[in-house]
């Protein structure tokens, strides 16, 4: 299973969030290129960075600091956050991301996503999917829908998808341990391979995590658990 930490960022720092909530922030480092070198250093495969300022208000507010991110380190880096549009997209990948991580844009305009992924791929174009009570949110998390998250995922499988990244909000930032129900059923029946996020707080939680690689949870994102010293990237991937 690979291990990607985490860089939020807002307004150029590096912090976290607990359950999305743009006022319950912590900075952890004002500079997230180090940040990022430090996580690469220690054994990193691969990057998940999130530009907060772009999901709070839909347009990428941080390209700076993500193009200096990319420039830094020779893994992949998978950006979300923001990508409202196929140009959007483009943007990103153009800035040297691996990757484009996209979900209020799957719901709002399906087109675009529709377009982006028969443009570039579904290893390029990411779906994320924001889960509260298996229900998608969007708007960084600050918009309800009644679209079942399952469901929502299938549809977008048919139409070139191949991973989603698969957010529980309540365990966002909360070190409560995944929701490993969910994550499952997640995976076997959208049959997308998945990438948890949210919640992990130990090396116990990623061990219970394991099994699940067999059902097609085969990445989980990383963060609160390590800023806070509960333990590093190597010992991630040691575990």
């Amino acid at each position: 299973m690979l291990i990607l930490p985490a860089i939020d960022l807002k307004q150029g720092r590096c912090v976290r969030l607990l359950q999305g909530a743009a006022a319950a922030e912590t900075v952890y480092s004002d500079d997230p290129v180090a940040m990022a070198q430090k996580f690469e250093a220690e054994g990193a495969q691969r990057l998940h960075v999130v530009d907060l300022d772009g999901a709070f208000q839909g347009a990428g507010a941080n390209q700076t600091s993500i193009a200096a991110i990319v420039k830094a380190l020779s893994i992949p880096v998978q950006v979300g956050g923001g990508i409202r549009t196929r140009e959007d997209v483009a943007r990103v990948l153009d800035l040297g991301a691996t990757a484009a991580i996209v979900g209020t844009m799957a719901v709002k305009r399906p087109d675009d996503l529709e377009a982006a992924l028969q443009e570039f791929g579904g290893d390029r174009v990411i779906l994320g999917v924001d889960s509260r009570n298996r229900q998608v949110a969007v708007e960084g998390w600050q918009e309800g829908t009644e679209l079942a998250d399952v469901q929502f995922a299938q549809h977008w499988k048919e139409r070139g998808a191949t991973r989603v990244i698969f957010t529980d909000i309540a365990r966002d930032g909360m070190l409560t341990g995944p929701n490993l129900e969910a994550l499952q059923d997640m995976a076997e029946r959208s049959g997308l391979r998945v990438t948890a996020s949210g919640g992990v707080s130990s090396l116990e939680d990623l061990r219970q995590l394991k099994p699940l690689e067999a059902s097609g949870v085969d990445h989980v994102i990383v963060g609160k658990a390590i800023y806070e010293g509960r333990f590093s990237v190597a010992e991630a991937l040691a575990c």
